[in-house]
């Protein structure tokens, strides 16, 4: 398949730069994917599209304040991404021979060492230093293959809990507003779930996040089984396709866990002829990573790069709450594979004459 088959044209108008007012006032399009028809409602209407037994499955995983802003010694900014907590064994490039009284101090004596993108890192070097206040330091120690940057953080206090002090959520880059206190509060609220729990993401899993406390008590009561699963959202979800043939893609592992309690509860609804219902297509890699040679999904915890393009099989997943996407994406690639190119090409179509709001703080799809 060619990239440009994924491509579509979306007014910039169409791109919301902020989230309702109220989480489950966002609008959502309705899909029967048999019927090949759509309806307009709003997302707090998603409770008559359930039924008792099914099992709706979210992810649990929170977004970290994971983009930084410091300052060198020489007063330029430096724009900072959190990639993910670097497990390096040390080995003899880590711990070199003896060093000069005047060479940079040692990397073991930094407390706490991520991976990150930089920004403009064509002129970082080796041991350059970062400020990020006074009590947050931080040191670029090696140019990794991969293109990140390790980077050795020590300040005051936990180290973790101090990101959360001086971070910014890591919105994407067609939000035009990084590095804005003035609205960072009301971000680390909203760019989130209100079912958060586990950290480690570096992007939100959007379609969670039309959810709301009072949305989900109603659909426990009548009777749908909420049942979390934690993929933690990295490089993998949101890099940009680059190859023609997008088969030739490779996604960037990311790491989940899938609970032993959540298959019963899967288990429990498929052996009753209920549905599973994926909140996001987070929920979706990581359900069908664990589908086993006879079609039972079983508990596991791992790395996924499971890439999911039109003619996937879909075992695991009955229905799916997405977001509207990025053309060329990942994520647009597998919202075609489960609903069909032309149809979601039509509903696409259909929701940009509507004026859906689009991408990360946009409407929802409901696609049964």
């Amino acid at each position: 398949m060619k990239l440009q088959e994924f491509e579509y044209h979306l007014p910039r108008n169409r791109i919301a730069q902020y989230p309702q007012a109220q989480r489950d006032q966002s609008r959502l399009m309705v899909l029967d994917r048999k019927k090949k028809t759509w309806e307009h409602r709003i997302f707090a209407d998603l409770p008559q599209y359930l039924q008792s037994g099914d099992a709706l499955v979210v992810n649990e995983t929170k977004v970290l304040p994971a983009r930084l802003w410091g300052k060198k010694i020489s007063g330029g900014l430096i724009e900072i991404l959190l990639v993910r907590k670097s497990e390096r064994i040390n080995d003899e490039e880590d711990n070199p021979p003896k060093r000069k009284l005047d060479t940079p101090r040692r990397q073991e004596e930094w407390t706490r060492e991520w991976e990150c993108l930089v920004k403009n890192s064509a002129r970082i070097r080796e041991n350059t230093p970062v400020i990020f206040d006074d009590e947050l330091q931080g040191q670029f120690l090696k140019k990794l293959p991969s293109g990140l940057w390790r980077l050795g953080l020590k300040g005051q206090g936990d180290i973790d809990r101090k990101i959360w002090t001086v971070g910014f959520p890591p919105l994407p880059p067609y939000i035009r507003r990084n590095g804005d206190w003035q609205i960072r509060a009301r971000d680390l609220e909203r760019y989130q779930t209100v079912y958060a729990r586990e950290e480690g993401a570096i992007a939100a899993p959007t379609a969670g996040m039309h959810f709301t406390e009072a949305l989900l008590d109603k659909i426990r009561k009548q009777g749908v089984r909420i049942a979390p699963l934690t993929l933690h959202v990295g490089l993998g979800t949101f890099l940009p396709v680059k190859q023609e043939e997008v088969e030739k893609h490779h996604l960037t592992a990311e790491y989940f866990e899938l609970p032993e309690e959540t298959t019963k509860t899967i288990h429990k609804a498929r052996s009753n002829g209920k549905r599973i219902i994926a909140v996001g297509t987070t929920v979706t890699r990581a359900l069908e990573s664990c589908v086993e040679e006879k079609g039972e999904i079983q508990a596991r915890r791992g790395e996924t790069s499971l890439f999911i393009l039109p003619g996937f099989p879909f075992r695991a997943v009955d229905g799916l709450i997405t977001n509207f996407h990025l053309p060329r994406s990942t994520l647009l690639m597998l919202v075609y594979a489960f609903a069909g190119k032309e149809f979601i090409r039509a509903a696409y179509d259909e929701a940009i004459r509507e004026n859906y709001r689009f991408y990360s703080y946009g409407d929802a799809m409901l696609i049964l």
